[in-house]
């Protein structure tokens, strides 16, 4: 299965968490097709509007001033929306208004939607894809036109970013709002591993979605400790920068790809984490500290979560000989017993298939076998 230029994919030995609630599993294979290992927890669920204050603020906007396109992107959220128009005495406005503008659906449900409505739309697309939507409103330009979305759930990574950055000014119709998963384990297990920092980023596909994680954190009283991490080590990868907002307002520093969407995103991660990670040449190899793994030459060893501990430990003073007490410390969980670091010790040389990459400094510790040539220009390091 190996092919011969690269053997294994570009995130291979990395671990990536995914928090998106729609659109994971899209996400998430095209994360392990670069060799990624994933860790999905959804940090939000959507629910009908229960306060409806923010839907009829912005029914009532969208009657006072008109906007240029309205985008329907659901038949369930478009219905719900005249509905609750009705409620308040104001549908015919909303109908009338919506008659007067070009209204676009993404799909067949919603067409069904706007004409049961007795309205009629401009135009749909043939795939039922807001990636389509977006690349028409693009293509006739949207700078200085008022552009409403029907929400339901994130209508597409990066899609309102994407008016925006192209002048547009987009009003958002939240009919559905977000809430906390009902089950909070994933969410919990993908918290955990991110403060171990057994996970190498997290990707986050909408605000709500960051605001959760964040919240989450908050109540458990680990959120100066998440950030920390978030900001130190495990890699926040946003697919755009209102996604990015509430990570950044928070003092956590986050990157986003340039194209708004989900294929730049992993493309993005595939070049930051391996530049991220830890590369030193050992005992004539070239040797590469991912996540889960590390590549001596092109080869990619998986290691324990144990040895990537004592193999960080022992890149942290490369060359320098690290004292078993300092590896013990080094180690997840371990107690006092310094005879778990040479058990330690001997699964990772096993994973690494070269035992002389760490050479045994009698009564002393073990270092790496850093290659002298090379070794000068990590002094002091």
């Amino acid at each position: 299965m190996h092919d011969h230029g690269q053997p294994h994919g570009p995130l291979a030995g990395f671990t990536v968490g995914v928090t998106a609630a729609r659109r994971a599993d899209e996400l998430g294979a095209l994360l392990q097709r670069r060799g990624a290992a994933v860790v999905h927890a959804p940090a939000l669920r959507i629910v009908p509007l229960a306060d409806d204050a923010e839907l009829l603020a912005a029914t009532r906007e969208l009657i006072d001033h008109a906007p240029d396109v309205v985008v329907a992107t659901t038949a369930i959220g478009f219905r719900g929306w005249v509905e609750a128009a009705d409620g308040w005495g104001i549908g015919e406005q909303l109908l009338n208004r919506l008659r007067g503008v070009e209204l676009l659906a993404r799909g067949p449900k919603v067409k069904g939607a706007i004409r049961a409505a007795g309205l009629t739309e401009e135009w749909s697309p043939a795939s039922e894809s807001m990636a389509e939507v977006l690349d028409r409103l693009l293509e006739q330009g949207v700078a200085g036109r008022r552009v409403a979305l029907q929400l339901h759930g994130e209508p597409l990574p990066g899609f309102v970013e994407s008016l925006r950055a192209a002048g547009g000014d987009v009003v958002l119709v939240p009919v559905y709002r977000w809430m906390a998963p009902e089950d909070i384990g994933p969410l919990d297990r993908l918290l955990d591993a991110t403060l171990a920092r057994a996970l190498d980023a997290v990707t986050f596909t909408s605000a709500p979605a960051a605001v959760s994680l964040l919240s989450r954190a908050e109540s458990r009283g680990v959120l100066p400790e998440l950030l920390h991490t978030l900001d130190h080590g495990v890699l926040a990868a946003c697919v755009g920068p209102v996604t990015a907002l509430p990570l950044q307002a928070a003092g956590v520093g986050t990157v986003q790809p340039e194209r708004f969407r989900l294929g730049p995103l992993v493309q993005l991660l595939g070049t930051e984490l391996p530049a991220r990670a830890r590369v030193l040449p050992v005992s004539g190899h070239r040797v590469e500290i991912r996540g889960h793994a590390v590549l001596v030459g092109e080869e990619l060893r998986p290691v324990p979560p144990a040895g990537m501990a004592l193999m960080r430990a022992l890149s942290d003073r490369p060359g320098w000989v690290v004292s078993r007490a300092d590896l013990l410390r080094a180690l997840p969980g371990a107690g006092k017993d310094e005879h778990a670091v040479e058990t330690a010790m001997a699964r990772l040389r096993t994973a690494l298939g070269t035992p002389k990459l760490i050479q045994t400094v009698v009564k002393r510790g073990y270092r790496l076998a850093l290659d002298p040539a090379a070794a000068t220009k990590y002094d002091g390091a």
